[in-house]
């Protein structure tokens, strides 16, 4: 086993593929735990979603899968099946997202790893659910249109549209991470595992925040609005001189700045636009005032002047543009994975820690990289 952070120590046996469950593990690895990839021989579906690749590997597996070491497991093979389950009985953390019952045609389920290991952690991710659900094959794009998210996104009069990533796999990938630590983190207190369960569904409900509260607590269900906020104003893209800038003046103060900077104080006295609320309610007035306003200057010379200010504005930027801004601020979004030819540049994780940063010492393993050792010393374990 490896060692270092602050889950060293901690062993996890990780039976997820694609993407919620791999980042999850991704995340617990650069903390120090040892997560053992169990892929079937033939492999994370993710190594041969390309274009894009790096050499031959899909870098969209590259981003999910650092600090791990591979074994090949035939869940069907007798063999393959008790080195699954002896990996199993040793783990603190056992992590998957087949079909809700799926494992239990391997023994795997949470009730069998309980059963010889009383203080696992075992965490389930599916789309909906292993009650009324579990039948419904679990997909971020399923869930991104059956949870609303798409009826949120787009513009007024156009069609729905999906987010640019599979935001909800990752919001459940973060949510199985954080319920791990707090198992982890009771089991120390008490000696007791438990099973979590993780649903893609629950995730998007509880990560669409203010929308989802607008239902709930108000009765009111929201609509697409572009780029637009329903709450706040100004908070969207703006045209200046040369192209788009975001604008979030989010507060009275805020935008008393901002109509300072841009040359037009009158407008945080007008009464249509003193506070908020005024503000949001005649925001078809106010926003041909800003954008006059705004056409004298370009994005980065506006937002260079707005920030200063104290003013929330941002350029609208590409991928690498976003990874420009971030090195431009210190933050060191690159890291480089392992040594040598197997080097891999991948982002950081993104917690800073003062005593316990992230290790970077595995790059993401090739299939059944580590099977070898991996075997030896389950079947070692046997004994």
């Amino acid at each position: 086993m490896t060692s270092g952070g602050p889950l060293s120590g901690v062993l996890v046996a990780d039976f997820s593929r694609v993407l919620a469950g791999p980042y999850a593990t991704m995340l617990l690895a650069d903390m120090g735990a040892d997560v053992v990839k169990v892929e079937s021989p033939q492999g994370d579906e993710t190594r041969t979603w390309i274009p894009p690749a790096r050499g031959t590997t899909s870098t969209y597996y590259l981003s999910i899968n650092r600090g791990k070491r591979s074994i090949a497991l035939d869940l069907r093979d007798e063999g393959d099946r008790a080195l699954a389950r002896e990996l199993a009985r040793r783990a603190d953390v056992v992590i998957q997202n087949l079909k809700p019952g799926g494992m239990a045609r391997f023994g795997l389920d949470y009730e069998s790893v309980r059963a010889a290991n009383p203080g696992v952690v075992y965490a389930s991710i599916s789309g909906f659910g292993s009650t009324g659900g579990a039948h419904v094959p679990g997909y971020d794009l399923m869930v991104q249109a059956m949870s609303g998210l798409m009826s949120l996104t787009g513009e007024p009069d156009g069609p729905p549209y999906r987010a640019g990533i599979s935001v909800f796999d990752v919001m459940a990938g973060k949510d199985a991470a954080i319920g791990i630590l707090a198992a982890l983190r009771h089991r120390d207190a008490t000696g007791e595992g438990q099973h979590i369960e993780i649903e893609l569904l629950s995730s998007a409900l509880s990560g669409l925040v203010n929308h989802s509260s607008a239902y709930v607590a108000g009765g009111v269900v929201p609509y697409r609005m572009g780029n637009a906020h329903p709450s706040v104003y100004p908070y969207e893209p703006l045209p200046t001189a040369d192209r788009d800038l975001i604008v979030a003046a989010a507060n009275d103060g805020q935008f008393r700045r901002l109509c300072e900077v841009l040359g037009v104080p009158e407008l945080a006295d007008d009464p249509r636009f003193r506070h908020n609320a005024d503000r949001t309610a005649h925001r078809d007035e106010l926003r041909p005032l800003l954008v006059k306003a705004l056409s004298a200057r370009g994005a980065e010379e506006w937002f260079e002047l707005l920030v200063a200010a104290g003013v929330p504005a941002g350029p609208i930027n590409t991928i690498d543009g976003g990874f420009a801004a971030a090195e431009k601020f210190g933050l060191e979004p690159v890291v480089q994975v392992g040594e040598g030819e197997r080097a891999v540049p991948m982002v950081r994780n993104p917690i800073t820690f003062s005593a316990t940063p992230p290790r970077y010492h595995l790059p993401p393993p090739e299939l059944d990289e580590h099977g070898e050792e991996l075997r030896a010393w389950l079947e070692a374990s046997h004994d």
